[in-house]
Order: C-alpha cells, then sequence, then structure tokens
C-alpha cells in the first residue's frame, strides 16, 4: 500500500539545510501499514506557493523512535538505491496531478486538506503508477546526495578536520552551507569526548556481540556509530551513538541496518540483533 505525504514547505526546507534523511516520522500509525519496498510519496509547497513533488522514498524498514519523540513514534527509513528528493526549484506545478490521486481533497488550499494525522494518507495502485509516469523526468535534488559514511565518521571521530575538508571538497554532495558548517567545525570537537564517555560506559565492550577488545588485547578497537547518520542529519550527541565492534560496525553501514527502540535492536532487513549492553538507550525507550 503505498502513501501520500504533505511536507510542510518550512519543515521541507529546514530539513534539507540539516541534510536529507531518507527517512519519516509521524504520530499516525499508519505510516507502519506500508509494506517494505512500497513508496512513500511527498510533496511539498514552495515559496513561490507552488505545490510540487518532494522525494519518494522506497520503504526499507519499519521502525519506532524513543518515547516522547517531538515528530512521534513512528519512522519509515528508505531505501538509499532506490528513494529519490526531487529539486523544486524550476520544477512544473503538481498541484493537478495531486488533486486527481484518490484521496479526498475538498480544501480550496491543497495543504489544509493534510493537517496534523491527515497529512499521511493512502494511495491505490493506480495512484502510485500516475506519480511514477509524472516523477519520471524530474531533476534530483543535489543536496540529497549522501557522503560516505564510514569515512566521514572515522575522520570526525579522530578530530581530523582536515579530511572533513576534504571529504566534503572531493565528494562535491551539493551539502548545504549550514550542514557544511557542522560537519567540519563542530561536530569533530565533540566526538572525542563522546567516544571516551561511551567507552568508559561499556569498559570498550560492543554493544551487540559484548565483544571487549581492551580486556584481552589492551586496546580500544570498538567504535562509535551514529545511530542516525551524520550525513542524513544525526546529531553528535550520546543519545545518537552506539558502540559497535568493526565487525558489527561494518555491517550496520554495509547493511544500512537501523536501531529500532520499540525493542532496542538493530533491523538487519528481516533479522534483528538485540543490544545485549545498554545503559544509556533504555531511559529512551521508557520515556523515563
Amino acid at each position: 500500500m503505498p502513501l501520500l505525504y504533505h511536507w510542510v514547505g518550512a519543515n521541507h526546507r529546514r530539513d534539507l539545510d540539516l541534510g536529507a534523511g531518507y527517512h519519516l516520522n509521524q504520530s499516525n500509525p499508519l505510516l507502519h501499514e506500508i509494506d517494505v519496498g512500497d513508496s512513500l510519496w511527498a510533496f511539498t509547497r514552495r515559496k513561490d506557493g507552488a505545490y510540487v513533488m518532494a522525494a519518494e522514498l522506497v520503504v526499507q524498514a519499519r521502525t519506532l523512535n524513543p518515547a516522547g519523540y517531538r515528530y512521534g513514534p513512528y519512522r519509515l527509513w528508505g531505501d538509499l538505491r532506490r528513494s529519490r528528493y526531487f529539486r523544486s526549484d524550476g520544477q512544473p506545478r503538481f498541484e493537478q496531478v495531486i488533486r486527481t490521486l484518490s484521496p479526498t481533497m475538498n480544501a480550496r488550499v491543497l495543504g489544509r486538506s493534510f493537517q496534523g494525522r491527515a497529512a499521511v494518507r493512502r494511495l491505490t495502485a493506480s495512484d502510485h503508477h500516475i506519480l511514477r509516469v509524472a516523477c519520471a523526468q524530474l531533476e534530483l535534488e543535489p543536496r540529497a546526495r549522501l557522503l560516505p559514511e564510514e569515512r566521514l565518521e572515522a575522520s570526525i571521530l579522530t578530530g581530523d578536520t582536515e579530511a572533513v575538508a576534504h571529504l566534503l571538497q572531493a565528494e562535491d554532495p551539493g551539502l548545504a552551507e549550514q550542514r557544511r558548517r557542522y560537519l567540519y567545525a563542530t561536530a569533530p570537537t565533540r566526538s572525542r569526548r563522546l567516544v571516551r564517555e561511551l567507552r568508559s560506559l561499556y569498559d570498550g565492550a560492543c554493544q551487540v556481540c559484548a565483544w571487549q577488545p581492551a580486556a584481552t588485547y589492551g586496546a580500544e578497537l570498538c567504535e562509535a556509530h551514529h545511530i542516525q547518520w551524520l550525513s542524513r542529519g544525526g546529531d553528535d550527541s550520546l543519545a545518537n551513538l552506539l558502540l559497535l565492534c568493526p565487525n558489527h560496525h561494518r555491517a550496520v553501514h554495509a547493511c544500512d541496518a537501523h536501531l529500532d527502540f520499540g525493542d532496542l535492536s538493530l533491523r538487519f532487513g528481516g533479522h534483528r540483533e538485540p543490544l545485549v549492553l545498554d545503559s544509556h538507550l533504555e531511559n529512551m525507550r521508557s520515556g523515563d
């Protein structure tokens, strides 16, 4: 079952400035009725008042957010290879196409038919086909191109601002200047302290498999991983970090695994691996 989502214009512009997330959060449980592999289509309103298409997220996973999360408990993650963000500038107006779809849209101003929980609406297979055809030639949004996260994390976590700057320049991802400044200047100065704190919490052990290299080899080999990737707008904070052994860290990136706060497990497609060590995320799960 495909879905249609109204992405409020101001939120759309802000979210792209912070880093295209390839995910969506909502308070409406309808968000979790979509099947993996189906599409969530998002439209938005430009500053000139025109309604245009914003994205097609092809669903890779459904997870729950921490208790009390401000944008709602339900989250969808888009497949990085198949999902698309569309460039709104220069895009033709899409209101007429959107109004031909099956959801009822009686409001004179289109966005008013998508307020509150109604921001997410069911679509039919015919609706999905109409949107696929109509969006086939749309230009992609350059700010939605993602940096190689493993290289970015490694440079930031060692405080190597020169390596971060080189990566930003070499990849030329079209990142918004606000996100570029954060990745270059702010994140590296915070990460080293947070990594030390994380290793202290778990005695250097992997939170998934409990491997403790410091006890065996006398070396800190486990690595900090950002639950929501930095290149996808994630914050450099303890609440957004896991301590993982190199094998699990590589697997999480290779499989684009996501942490489900519903049961504190990593989702590798249909396979789940629970955290066996946790002393800093459980409160986020329970809302304490």
